[in-house]
């Protein structure tokens, strides 16, 4: 039977979200939560002219500081790595300036270049064993790219300046020589890319919007747990469940019933972490 349209689809955060656990920010205390991209209510808006000043601030430091790290580490220059992949260039502009952008938030800016510079040393090496691999270099690299774009895009991890870094890893003989070696360089630009993005950018904006997902987490593990706490005869422990395990309390139409010590909401409805917490005082409160 040929396949519809719609059921060409694939999204891994069907298979992964249910058994991550949920935010943290309510064992989190705020001033670290806040650095860490959390806001108990909506974002003031800001000018462009501050998002720009902050943006100017952002990439400069970044730069310069893996740059130092690439120059002072031992380890680094004995390998003879470059002071910046140059993709990095391009990854500060998203992590400073379109910090709202999905492609920018954590996961895919520190998967996607994990995951493209596997892939672009992986496909790098394969060509390598040939006896003519420098005439095939445009080959290997093109190639790189492109499996890189196909796999960030299967995982949920795009990261437009990552398809650089894999295509780099072929092409680029100042960094093609490291080989596995870039892996160690790539994750160590990513974190201090990230750590100076969480510090600045939330002076006065937000970033990260969310770190894994705007989706749900956890629905695997809070139906789990709801149904252990629904058997047991202690009732007072707070939980947020879907009434598609609870439909002895409510009714078939869809609807959100707050009851102490209780939320229930229909399982195909998101909630933000804030709309979540809000639920959850005025379930203390009743």
């Amino acid at each position: 039977m040929p396949l519809r349209p719609s059921q060409w689809n694939f999204e891994i955060d069907d298979y992964l979200n249910p058994w991550l656990p949920a935010a943290p920010w309510k064992h989190v205390p705020y001033p670290i939560a806040h650095f860490l991209g959390h806001r108990p209510g909506p974002q003031r808006p800001l000018g462009n002219i501050a998002m720009i000043f902050w943006a100017l601030i952002g990439v400069f430091c970044s730069l310069i500081i893996i740059e130092f790290a690439g120059r002072a580490i031992p380890s680094f220059e004995a390998h003879g790595a470059p002071i910046i992949i140059g993709s990095f260039g391009a990854a500060a502009v998203l992590e400073f300036y379109a910090i709202e952008s999905p492609l920018a938030q954590p996961r895919s800016a520190v998967l996607g270049q994990l995951f493209s510079s596997i892939i672009g040393v992986a496909i790098g090496k394969l060509f390598a064993l040939g006896s003519v691999s420098r005439d095939l270099t445009w080959l290997g690299g093109s190639l790189s790219c492109a499996c890189a774009v196909a796999f960030m895009a299967l995982t949920g991890t795009v990261h437009p300046p990552a398809g650089a870094t894999a295509l780099l890893a072929v092409v680029d003989p100042n960094v093609a020589h490291l080989g596995w070696f870039l892996l160690p360089v790539v994750l160590l630009d990513c974190v201090l890319m990230q750590c100076v993005a969480l510090l600045l950018n939330n002076i006065q904006r937000r970033f990260p919007v969310y770190w894994w997902t705007p989706a749900e987490v956890g629905r695997r593990k809070q139906q789990e747990k709801s149904n252990s706490d629904y058997s047991s005869e202690n009732g007072t422990k707070l939980e947020i469940t879907t009434t598609h395990h609870l439909e002895r309390d409510v009714s078939e139409e869809a609807k959100v019933v707050i009851k102490r010590g209780r939320v229930l909401v229909p399982d195909d409805m998101y909630l933000s972490p804030e709309e979540r917490m809000f639920l959850e005082e005025l379930s203390e409160r009743l």
